[in-house]
């Protein structure tokens, strides 16, 4: 496979998982913003943007942090790459790019989600962005659905390897939401608005009842944050990613013959992963070890370009 062609198929998994996760986001700061009062509503959003390392930016267009502000930044506004509709466009022309290797079914599901951010002005009230952005999960997920019915070839594994990628840092940086977040004076660590913070994590992620599943003493900060990192049971989980992109590179290893740089760093990850105890992590401390975590990230990332001489 041509690396030009490699580097299509990687970046269109990691922009298409890229916006729904932004998608994710901003679902979430919206329930957030509604179990809260103000200025914690406004955290919620200055949260949602330090995640998404877009806070300069968004204080450059000189706006308010408000959910029809930050909500619109982060949907519909093409003036910067962090928001949906600039995932879906970037995603968009890499499979353009592609087109010929993609199925059907997977093409419709990116033109369909990059049609419905198409020359829209607004993003509505808080009902109409709810909707925005479940159209951007729905299309996400027929998305997956279509790859997962594509042969099992480099083509899949380029927009899988890409797409756990993505989902690695952006469950970290989900996770890091909460250190980010200050609950409203008065309010207790353990208390009301609190549980509510760590419930809106899970539903995020799609992960409510695989925590009833998994734990039985109700919701608490230390099972959530090891449900996130070690559980390689939950899709989502970094734990889960870490062990794909293992899979994923060794399956590319296999039909090109040889390891690399890529294959090593992800082992090691994966080696020192499986020894993390999350109780240890939250001792240690949870934000430094999230940050040092998306930091290896990137240099996977960085390492696996240069194996597969991505331009």
């Amino acid at each position: 496979m041509l690396s030009r062609t490699a580097s299509s198929l990687y970046w269109l998994g990691r922009y298409f998982e890229r916006a729904d996760f932004i998608a994710r986001l901003v679902e979430a700061t919206v329930r957030l913003d509604v179990l809260s009062s103000r200025p914690a509503g406004e955290a919620a959003w200055a949260s949602a943007l330090a995640v998404l390392d877009t806070e300069a930016a968004f204080e450059a267009g000189g706006g308010s942090l408000t959910q029809g502000s930050v909500a619109r930044f982060l949907t519909i506004d093409a003036s910067h790459p962090g928001s949906i509709v600039r995932c879906l466009d970037r995603a968009r022309n890499n499979a353009k790019a592609v087109r010929t290797a993609l199925t059907r079914e997977a093409w419709t599901a990116i033109n369909r989600a990059w049609l419905a951010f198409e020359h829209r002005a607004s993003t509505g009230g808080t009902t109409a962005t709810l909707n925005l952005v479940e159209t951007v999960k729905t299309e996400t997920r027929g998305f997956e659905g279509a790859v997962h019915r594509m042969l099992r070839n480099q083509t899949t594994w380029f927009i899988r390897l890409g797409q756990t990628v993505e989902r690695a840092d952006n469950t970290a940086r989900l996770l890091d939401v909460k250190y980010h977040i200050l609950l409203p004076e008065g309010e207790k660590v353990g208390g009301v608005v609190d549980r509510d913070q760590w419930t809106t994590i899970l539903q995020t992620v799609s992960a409510v009842t695989a925590y009833r599943w998994l734990y039985s003493e109700g919701l608490k900060p230390g099972n959530v944050i090891d449900l996130l990192i070690a559980r390689p049971e939950l899709p989502r989980s970094i734990a889960a990613s870490v062990e794909e992109a293992v899979d994923i590179l060794g399956l590319l290893a296999k039909r090109t013959g040889h390891h690399g740089e890529a294959d090593r760093m992800a082992r090691m990850r994966s080696t020192r992963l499986a020894k993390t105890r999350s109780n240890e992590v939250i001792v240690s401390g949870l934000h430094q070890y999230l940050q040092a975590f998306i930091t290896e990230n990137d240099l996977l990332h960085a390492a696996i370009g240069r194996q597969f001489k991505f331009h």
